[in-house]
């Protein structure tokens, strides 16, 4: 049982912790769920009549390993947190700003800040990717609102930091299992600990020696924050096993992945304008010859000013639409404000010369992109590729699409081969195209294709990131995604 020390001046302590929540500077989501708990009257945490016990060395101990992770300690409050305990436990106290309350209200308020700062941290991420990532990109204004309306370009699921969460911490520290929580919250996969060890100079193959890691700057940045990356929690992650595709936007990279083998290529990605968003999925089917129907935002921006010019629209096998009817309309009859008012789409005839190619792999996602081939192959020779309006472009669609289907029957690959204008690879292939030389009709052999069991598909921004032969690699950071994500965390850093 604890012998009494202290006796605190309970108008003091209320007082000391109703100026610090009014106060302090709220920098993160951790000090405002801090302020509000001492707001609202809530008891001390750590400090008691016996002072501070082990849990307040258990914490110190924890945020004394933040340079580790790239981080200050003078952001969790280390050194004040540090002088006050020295304070109550050598009575080193006064009659003014360092009484015996005062010091103890105070103690408690940073060592539930920190606490709170580095736990929901270390388990949710330090920074919210959703809030960075689709408030960067300001797309229009709303006049009537006077509010800026920025792109969307992150979906994934994920845990998030919220106040139910901290409360949730703030209980363990009360029934004294802070301890192995700080331990079970730290980040275990192989990603993440490869991050840790090139923070810390250890050997880990690549581009990044030793002397670029402790000496170079940018490799740091480049490192904590792929560490942030790593600390993400998402509800889907990436699996070690099973068949999955992954597109590495930095890398211009597509990784298919299943057992032990790897299928690899390059990507054409969004342009910097028009970025790929972030997202998780799943391939559910494919198309063969798909018909492009283009996007009303294409329209407005690239195909509307055409109207009228039957020229642009038959040197780019364009037909307008009229939607209520679904009858194809006199090029030349169609006006501008016609094109706009969203009344017609406008789609581009299938084949070769489309600009989704011959193959376009589809998942469910809130931005309508996907993966396809292209009418313009040399993209793939060109060093950057950042040229779409966001959907991804692959090098090998005949490829991917084999490795997607599980146990595909061998004439639904020769038919897909046929219609692709690729070889025939059987005798069947062979003699079909022997006795079939209408274009059309070949072209129509196959259309939609299932894909089942679905591939879960990862669309992610990771500016370090094995190559196809494990060995991890430096990718450019071709959105600023880096260069934003460092900002957000210069809050821990200092």
């Amino acid at each position: 049982m604890k012998t009494p020390i202290f006796i605190f001046d309970r108008q003091v302590v209320l007082g000391q912790l109703e100026q610090l929540s009014k106060h302090t500077r709220a920098a993160t989501d951790a000090d405002r769920y801090t302020a509000a708990y001492y707001a609202e009257g809530n008891p001390l945490l750590w400090i008691d009549a016996a002072g501070a016990d082990h849990r307040a060395d258990t914490l110190l101990a924890r945020l004394h390993t933040v340079a580790g992770e790239g981080l200050a300690e003078t952001a969790f409050f280390v050194p004040a947190i540090e002088r006050d305990l020295q304070r109550l436990r050598t009575l080193d106290v006064d009659d003014g700003d360092n009484s015996i309350s005062r010091v103890a209200a105070r103690l408690d308020y940073r060592l539930t800040q920190a606490c709170l700062r580095y736990a929901l941290g270390q388990r949710f991420g330090f920074v919210n990717p959703q809030r960075l990532f689709n408030h960067l990109d300001k797309d229009r204004e709303d006049t009537v609102r006077h509010t800026v309306i920025y792109r969307e370009l992150f979906d994934v699921v994920m845990d998030h930091a919220s106040r139910e969460a901290a409360m949730d911490i703030l209980e363990k520290v009360r029934h004294d299992s802070i301890d192995g929580y700080l331990r079970d919250i730290q980040p275990r996969d192989s990603y993440y600990r490869q991050m840790k060890a090139m923070l810390a100079g250890g050997h880990a193959g690549g581009e990044l020696t030793d002397s670029d890691i402790t000496g170079n700057e940018a490799a740091r940045r480049r490192i904590v924050c792929n560490m942030e990356r790593g600390r993400w929690r998402r509800h889907q992650p990436l699996p070690a096993t099973g068949k999955h595709v992954v597109v590495n936007i930095p890398a211009q990279q597509l990784y298919a992945l299943g057992g032990d083998s790897m299928l690899t290529m390059r990507i054409a990605c969004g342009a910097k304008a028009t970025k790929t968003p972030l997202l998780s999925s799943e391939i559910e089917w494919m198309e063969v010859n798909p018909q492009w129907v283009i996007p009303t935002s294409i329209v407005k921006t690239d195909v509307a000013r055409h109207a009228g010019d039957t020229a642009y629209f038959a040197r780019n096998r364009y037909r307008i639409i009229e939607r209520a009817t679904n009858q194809q309309q006199d090029i030349a009859s169609v006006s501008r404000s016609m094109l706009l008012s969203g009344k017609y789409r406008v789609a581009q005839e299938s084949g070769a010369h489309n600009s989704l190619g011959q193959l376009v792999l589809r998942f469910k996602n809130r931005f309508s992109v996907f993966l396809h081939y292209t009418s313009n192959p040399s993209v793939f020779r060109r060093e950057s590729r950042t040229v779409s309006h966001g959907c991804v472009r692959v090098e090998k669609p005949f490829e991917l699409a084999q490795f997607v289907l599980t146990d595909p029957d061998e004439w639904l690959l020769e038919r897909m081969r046929i219609a692709m204008d690729l070889e025939p690879q059987t005798e069947r292939g062979i003699k079909y195209v022997a006795a079939h030389t209408d274009e059309q009709e070949r072209k129509r052999l196959v259309g939609y294709v299932p894909v089942k069991p679905h591939v879960p598909i990862y669309i992610i921004y990771n500016t370090l990131w094995p190559d196809e032969n494990g060995v991890m690699q430096t990718w450019p950071d071709i959105y600023g995604y880096d260069e934003a994500l460092w900002r957000q965390l210069q809050t821990y850093m200092q």
